[in-house]
């Protein structure tokens, strides 16, 4: 196949897994719309509830294994062939590719169920917003980017980027569920806020120790190859270690205060906020960052994205 028709392919899957989230999405809303009327202690295993739930997972397999095969062929479209890293669009679709995977992994471990419509709608307006106005041809990388250590670093940094937007979408819940005195609907589905509070803060201990990895460890490491430098006071490094300051202090106040509930979910948004805007706002309010990849990616100052 040519570079051409590899972009071809990919654009294709993008718009395909689009489609199949939007199918799953409309699968969860059966299924809490055929449960709505139902009190919360009534547990459903037939009928369509029971059947829109099992067709919503299968379509969100079925998607995230499309948006694999789009990021693969988007990387193979390039020559040389790379990671699909290269702009803010590819790194999009890689964010959103593993909070999908996460949310299938932690699926049963957790139970996740009643968090599939969220994560089903998040992951399909990022795609939106990432086709709509992320969009750049694909491009060769910069020649700093060529480099072992920035797959490691990458690779890790979406991962918990992912597990992160989980904990904070479960933070969320748990504001709604503790406010709401709801018998029915989808609230009252939901588990208990102690519960919410625990798988909150689960994700959150799984992603610290691998954003620390990814901040502190491989990206100081790629940088010094890159510019000779470990640290370079980047925007999005400092961003980067802002968010982890939060997320450790998140950690901590739960670990030696006994912050739980209401305070630490408050905290986790914090967190989750400093996440996003590292993401997407330094991209869009600094000229100067080494890791700017908003732009035209066949500039020279086009970098990492994190």
């Amino acid at each position: 196949m040519t570079n051409a028709s590899w972009e071809a392919l990919s654009n294709r899957a993008v718009a395909a897994s689009g489609v199949v989230y939007f199918l799953a999405l409309l699968a969860h809303l059966v299924q809490w719309a055929a449960l709505r009327k139902l009190p919360a202690d009534v547990e459903v295993t037939t009928g369509r509830a029971a059947m829109a739930a099992r067709l919503a997972v299968l379509l969100t397999v079925i998607g995230v294994g499309v948006h694999f095969v789009a990021l693969l062929a988007r990387g193979m479209a390039a020559d040389p062939n790379r990671v699909p890293w290269g702009n803010m669009y590819e790194f999009t679709l890689s964010g959103t590719f593993f909070v999908g995977l996460l949310y299938l992994l932690f699926l049963r471990r957790f139970a996740l169920d009643w968090m599939g419509p969220l994560v089903v709608a998040f992951v399909l307006s990022m795609m939106m917003l990432a086709v709509i106005w992320l969009y750049d041809p694909v491009a060769p990388l910069t020649e700093a980017l060529y480099s072992p250590w920035l797959v490691i670093h990458v690779v890790s940094a979406v991962i918990a980027t992912g597990a992160f937007t989980l904990g904070g979408i479960a933070s969320v819940l748990y504001l709604l569920k503790e406010r709401s005195t709801a018998e029915r609907g989808y609230l009252a589905r939901l588990p208990g806020v102690t519960s919410l509070d625990r798988i909150s803060y689960r994700m959150h201990a799984f992603g610290f120790p691998v954003w620390t990895f990814a901040v502190l460890i491989t990206g100081p490491i790629w940088a010094h190859r890159a510019w000779s430098s470990y640290w370079n006071w980047d925007p999005k490094e400092v961003w980067a270690f802002i968010t982890r300051v939060v997320y450790a202090a998140y950690l901590h106040a739960r670990a030696t205060a006994g912050w739980k509930g209401r305070n630490a979910a408050i905290v986790a948004l914090v967190g989750l906020a400093t996440l996003w805007f590292n993401f997407i706002g330094i991209n869009f309010f600094s000229s100067t960052s080494q890791h700017s990849y908003a732009a035209d990616t066949t500039t020279t100052s086009m970098e990492a994205p994190l």
